[in-house]
């Protein structure tokens, strides 16, 4: 398998991570970073932050044991930001806003959001309505908390379209429709800035989600990669 780079520096590459593919071995012979070290001609990459199986787009690897260091300390001061898209069938109890809470884990490996502030997720979310039934979410965690969006987006009342863990009836979806879309951070010096739009999944390409797709009104200067 060959990945889609969409920026390479000394330093680290973004790749496109496709939906379906794990970022651990997940009892494959050969796992991501070793494919992606195959493919780069080097011994080694490291995996500085991670995606869901479910969810496609921009990861970020470094490409050295310092850059790692450096990279994994920035993830872990929120001083990269991270933009994602999801889609949903369910209209949410407000439009846009900050969905704050404890997580606690539930039975199936799921999660569920609490009335708690300890230790809390946040979310920055805001969405706009494609058509009857079909709504646009752009999710910006400001924490990194396992399954934090689609716990996030089932608290709304809007469940991402074919999450079968926290949704109903969605095994007909061809594909959890959560997109990790951009990532905004400053390192070495260097502001970078990229955007990649989702590449799998029949609801991404519906004319109502690429026309409020083409508003981008969230994207700013990012450096887009379609």
């Amino acid at each position: 398998m060959t990945f889609e780079i969409l920026l390479k520096r000394r330093d680290f590459i973004i790749i496109y991570k496709p939906c379906g593919m794990s970022v651990h071995k997940d009892g494959a012979e050969v796992g991501l970073t070793e494919l992606i070290a195959r493919q780069l001609g080097v011994a080694q990459v490291w995996l500085v932050h991670r995606l869901d199986k479910v969810t496609s787009g921009l990861l970020l690897l470094a490409l050295n044991a310092e850059s790692a260091a450096a990279l994994s300390r920035l993830f872990a001061e929120h001083r990269i930001e991270k933009t994602y898209l999801a889609l949903s069938g369910q209209k949410p109890k407000k439009k846009e806003g900050l969905i704050i809470g404890d997580m606690r884990k539930v039975r199936n490996g799921a999660w569920k959001l609490c009335q708690g502030r300890e230790n809390p997720a946040i979310t920055r979310f805001q969405s706009v309505s494609c058509e009857a039934n079909l709504r646009l979410f752009v999710l910006q965690p400001k924490t990194g908390k396992t399954h934090q969006l689609r716990v996030a987006m089932k608290s709304l009342g809007s469940p991402i379209l074919g999450d079968v863990l926290y949704g109903k009836n969605d095994s007909a979806f061809d594909r959890t429709y959560l997109h990790a879309a951009r990532l905004q951070f400053e390192f070495n010096g260097e502001t970078f800035d990229v955007f990649a739009a989702p590449q799998e999944g029949a609801w991404w390409r519906k004319a109502s989600v690429l026309a409020k797709m083409a508003e981008k009104p969230f994207l700013g200067n990012a450096q887009i990669s379609v």
